[in-house]
């Protein structure tokens, strides 16, 4: 059995099977909505749904599971190439430590396969039939016969604090992409303003890579925050890339140490010192979930349009799920 999904105050309809949910189903149909961590947590996928009296009630489309016809009224929606994802077996090729509680993860694909993503998009790996693990891909798209992860290591989680202590090079792991909207838009000529907390960096050096690959003239600003300087794990490239004239760089950290001489306090915030208005940019930024809220609320006040703040909510599936 099917459901028809109207989208309010637009022509466009599409079918939603029993038990699929409105986002899986715009994902068939070829039509995108903003989404995030799909797990009914990050409310990045946020929209309405109009009830019997017309009135438009606020829903998370990745958890709204149709039982009859309904309309629908998303924050966007864009018409795009029905996604083609790939499940591959991919085979451990380094591991190293890039702090205390950073692990950067090198997959190989199998010999002849390229993986097609953006820059920013992230992949599943399938721990087992139902358990998926999310992790943003750090490479840039051209490094297509291999995927970079950052992994924070989580007390308790199944994948950081179990399956990768055990991992070894050659060892194999089950792996889905693309996935995530949070990918770096060519259609556009603005200033572009990136801000990161933690591992929440993983994505933005893949568009920032991919932005020096292509060679592109927008202007990128990095703001990468968090606690410590030893938090900043892989500072010494982002200065690199300031340094080379291809990124400004502004790192911010929260509680530092006493020898710090750099900006302090909350990584959004210190946006918003540097930009009186923010209407004539772009922001792309990935973290913590109370940091891409607060983002997203205080840009908008500032100024920026809602449609050009992109976001990718990083939601700890382990704090929310038994470990088995």
């Amino acid at each position: 059995m099917s459901y028809q999904i109207k989208v309010a105050a637009s022509d466009i309809t599409f079918d939603c099977n029993d038990g699929e949910s409105v986002l899986d189903a715009a994902e068939r149909a070829g039509f995108a909505l903003p989404y995030s961590c799909r797990k009914g947590v990050c409310a990045e996928c946020e929209g309405g749904v109009v009830n019997a009296n017309g009135v438009i009630e606020k829903a998370l489309l990745c958890c709204v599971r149709p039982d009859a016809d309904i309309s629908i009224a998303p924050r966007k929606i864009e018409k795009r190439e029905r996604i083609v994802r790939k499940k591959l077996d991919a085979s451990v090729f380094r591991i190293t430590q890039a702090a205390p509680d950073v692990t950067v993860l090198q997959l190989r694909l199998p010999t002849g396969v390229r993986a097609k993503f953006r820059a920013g998009q992230y992949l599943q790996i399938h721990l087992d039939e139902h358990a998926v693990r999310n992790y943003s891909m750090a490479n840039a798209p051209h490094q297509s016969d291999s995927v970079h992860l950052h992994v924070r290591h989580v007390a308790g989680g199944r994948f950081s604090d179990g399956v990768l202590k055990e991992l070894s090079v050659g060892n194999k792991l089950r792996i889905e992409l693309p996935y995530g909207e949070f990918f770096f838009r060519d259609n556009s000529t603005k200033p572009v303003i990136l801000v990161a907390t933690g591992t929440g960096f993983a994505p933005v050096k893949s568009i920032v890579e991919d932005a020096i690959k292509r060679k592109l003239a927008r202007p990128l600003k990095l703001y990468w925050g968090a606690r410590r300087k030893q938090d900043l794990y892989l500072a010494d490239l982002a200065q690199k890339w300031h340094d080379d004239g291809h990124v400004e760089f502004i790192p911010v950290l929260s509680d530092p140490d006493g020898d710090w001489t750099g900006r302090t306090g909350l990584v959004h915030r210190a946006v918003l010192a540097d930009h009186a208005a923010l209407d004539a940019h772009q922001v792309y930024a990935c973290g913590n979930p109370a940091m891409t809220s607060a983002a997203r609320d205080e840009f908008t006040r500032a100024g920026l349009p809602d449609d050009e703040f992109f976001c990718d909510a990083f939601v700890q599936t382990d704090a929310l799920e038994p470990v088995a």
